[in-house]
C-alpha cells in the first residue's frame, strides 16, 4: 500500500480533500494531509488567494517541508490544483517518489520527471484556470513520465469538492475510480 501526501487547494484544507482522503484510505493506503494555511479556508477562490499572500509563499513552502519530513521518500505526491504544485516541487527534490496524482489542474516540472515515472492527472474540460495549449504544453515536456491525463467534459474546476458548484458528482467518482486504479498499480 501506498503512502499518499495530498496538498490541499487554493482554498486551504477543507473536508473535500478528507473525503478524498477517506476513499484512499479503506482501501489500505495511508494519507497526510498537510495543512499550509495553518487552519484557515475559504469558501471561493479569491479568498484562498488573499489567505495565501497573506501567509506567504515562503511560509508555505516551510509548512509543506516540513510535512514531508516524516514521510517515506518513496510516497506518492499528490495535489488539487494550487496543491499540484507542492506535488510537482517536491517530486522534482525526491527521486524516489512512486508517483504523482493530480486533481483539477496540473504544474509545470520543477525538473524533468525521470523515465518511467507514474502520472495521472484528472482535469476539467475546459479547465477555467489553464487554457489547453497549457495542457499540450505540459505534455510535451513530460519527457518519458508515463503520464495519464484524463479530462472531463463538461465538470468544474473542483470538481470532486461538494460544497463548490464547480462539484461534478459523475465526475467525482469516476475519478476517484481511475484514481483507486492508478495506486493499485503502483
Amino acid at each position: 500500500m501506498a503512502h499518499i501526501v495530498l496538498f490541499h487547494s487554493i482554498l486551504g484544507l477543507r473536508p473535500a480533500e478528507g473525503e478524498i482522503a477517506a476513499v484512499f484510505e479503506a482501501d489500505g493506503h495511508t494519507v497526510s494531509l498537510p495543512d499550509l494555511y495553518g487552519g484557515k479556508s475559504a469558501d471561493d477562490y479569491d479568498a484562498g488567494f488573499a489567505i495565501k499572500r497573506e501567509i506567504s509563499d515562503e511560509e508555505i513552502s516551510a509548512r509543506a517541508t516540513a510535512a514531508l519530513e516524516s514521510v517515506p521518500e518513496d510516497a506518492v505526491l499528490s495535489g488539487v490544483s494550487f496543491g499540484t504544485m507542492m506535488a510537482s516541487r517536491f517530486a522534482a527534490q525526491r527521486p524516489q517518489t512512486a508517483g504523482l496524482l493530480f486533481f483539477a489542474g496540473v504544474a509545470p516540472w520543477f525538473a524533468q520527471p525521470r523515465a518511467g515515472l507514474p502520472v495521472s492527472a484528472h482535469v476539467a474540460k475546459p479547465d477555467p484556470f489553464d487554457d489547453e495549449d497549457y495542457f499540450t504544453d505540459w505534455l510535451k515536456t513530460s519527457g518519458n513520465a508515463d503520464i495519464a491525463l484524463h479530462r472531463y467534459e463538461g465538470a468544474g474546476h473542483y470538481f470532486l469538492d461538494p460544497s463548490l458548484t464547480d462539484y461534478n458528482e459523475a465526475a467525482a467518482k469516476l475519478c476517484l475510480d481511475r484514481s483507486r486504479e492508478f495506486l493499485k498499480s503502483l
